[in-house]
């Protein structure tokens, strides 16, 4: 079942809700976070929340969805340093309990490998966001929906849009470690998030499409636990709110 909440405040309070009902029916819940500023408001709300004492993360576990191949964990442009600088310091989740996926691994194939142990002990919720392409994580159109996690070639037009978290387009990095497909629908909740009018076909193809390998975020719709949030732009392709029942 796919969940559909559209309006900016209310989609926020929604996935805020979610997150916070998780890690109150399981105190020590793993959490996946997405990067980038897509779901930067819903971090905020709940670090907001945590600040006012009404969530609790202190014994929770943060996974990650990707990393760029060759950057360190310290590295300023690694998405293993943004989220310990935007998600898991303000929600207070301490750093023994974070498993992020090392960019700088000597064998990258072999920590594919780990992380798929690591994640194989059960990921409760699971953020997501959702790319111009259709894309989930960094898997790129075409990928299969039984793929799992490892080392991916990123197409020009995600490089492109994620130029503003690095330097310049060229020290963008052209490959990146990532959770599969198959990998991330194990998850045991899914929540996307989608914000402004450039996500609305591609919102449009993951909820109303056939599940399709062109478009990554349609597998979604195989999934039994999804909850969307988008903005009134990203859900401009869509017929109406509410429920949508997987096919």
């Amino acid at each position: 079942m796919i969940r559909v909440v559209v309006g900016a405040d209310d989609a926020i309070a929604t996935g805020a809700n979610l997150v916070a009902e998780v890690v109150a029916a399981r105190p020590d819940a793993t959490l996946g976070f997405a990067t980038g500023a897509t779901p930067a408001p819903l971090y905020a709300e709940l670090a907001r929340r945590r600040q006012a004492g009404l969530v609790d993360f202190s014994r929770a576990h943060a996974v990650a969805l990707d990393e760029y191949l060759g950057l360190a964990p310290d590295h300023a442009d690694s998405y293993a340093h943004q989220l310990h600088r935007e998600v898991t310091g303000p929600l207070g989740i301490a750093r023994e309990h974070c498993d992020f996926l090392r960019g700088d691994a000597p064998d990258p194939d072999e920590e594919c490998v780990r992380y798929e142990r690591v994640l194989a002990r059960g990921v409760d919720l699971q953020v997501l966001g959702i790319g111009r392409n259709g894309h989930i994580a960094f898997n790129e159109p075409g990928t299969d929906v039984a793929s799992r996690t490892r080392v991916v070639q990123l197409a020009p037009s995600t490089r492109q849009a994620n130029r503003g978290l690095l330097s310049t387009l060229a020290d963008t990095p052209e490959a990146a470690l990532s959770q599969g497909v198959g990998t991330i629908l194990e998850a045991r909740r899914i929540l996307l998030i989608a914000r402004g009018a450039a996500k609305a076909e591609a919102l449009e193809r993951a909820l109303r499409g056939p599940v399709d390998p062109a478009c990554p975020a349609s597998a979604l719709q195989l999934h039994d636990d999804v909850t969307v949030i988008a903005d009134e732009e990203a859900a401009a392709g869509l017929a109406q709110a509410g429920a949508i029942r997987s096919t």
